[in-house]
């Protein structure tokens, strides 16, 4: 596989950047296709969101559901996530808002092991969505440990739930690769996104980036069946 400006090149056949065809790339050892988690945030990710196009265009990605999207709670939100990914065996993680901070929390834990990438957009920061949504969160405060797998943070100019500057700040404690995609808010459907398949090219971009770099404390048992 390789990746052009704009393009993309799977051997040999020409795949357009923002083609659906670009998730459906071969994305593992042998043509093993590995299992992509869904992650939304706060209120979950509703019609016509972009991760819910993202479920319909491959068959290997999974919705980590939860009973309750309208009042998270940390506990019960990451045993959801930690059980969903012992199922998985591993997989990448793509998350947005809330789902971010979820995903981060995971650093410490066992669980850490099976993610083999993680893709952050628009994280949010707690202190800015408990002002827009008071009495909705029982989240703790933001997790600030580094990442003990490869993640790529994805943020914009004008989200009202991170400034810029938090972003990068919270990006680089979690060693993070941080990408800023101009205007753009929360990277949902409020600001413009539905589908988001330019959104795709970060994906591919997280997983030749987890295939050369296996991140410490990845245990030998996983690291040797990817």
């Amino acid at each position: 596989m390789v990746l052009h400006a704009g393009a993309l090149v799977l051997r040999g056949r020409f795949f357009g950047f923002v083609s659906r065809s670009v998730f459906l790339a071969e994305i593992g050892c042998g043509g093993i296709m590995s299992r992509v988690l869904i992650v939304p945030g706060l209120f979950g990710s509703g019609e016509g969101h972009w991760q819910r196009h993202w479920l319909q265009d491959q068959p290997d990605v999974r919705l980590v559901e939860q009973d309750n999207w309208d009042f998270p709670n940390l506990g019960i939100w990451r045993e959801k996530l930690e059980t969903a990914l012992e199922e998985a065996g591993e997989a990448y993680i793509v998350a947005h808002s809330l789902g971010c901070l979820l995903t981060a929390r995971l650093a410490s834990r066992p669980a850490a092991r099976r993610i083999k990438g993680a893709l952050l957009v628009a994280p949010c920061d707690i202190p800015a969505t408990e002002t827009l949504h008071p009495g909705h969160l029982s989240f703790g405060t933001m997790p600030t440990e580094t990442l003990p797998f490869p993640s790529i943070t994805i943020g914009s100019l004008n989200d009202i739930y991170m400034s810029l500057d938090r972003l990068t700040m919270f990006g680089r404690l979690w060693n993070s690769d941080i990408r800023n995609i101009g205007l753009a808010g929360h990277i949902n459907v409020a600001s413009g996104f539905g589908r988001w398949p330019s959104g795709y090219g970060f994906l591919e971009m997280l997983k030749a980036r987890a295939r050369h770099r296996r991140p410490q404390g990845f245990s030998t048992a996983i690291a040797a069946s990817a």
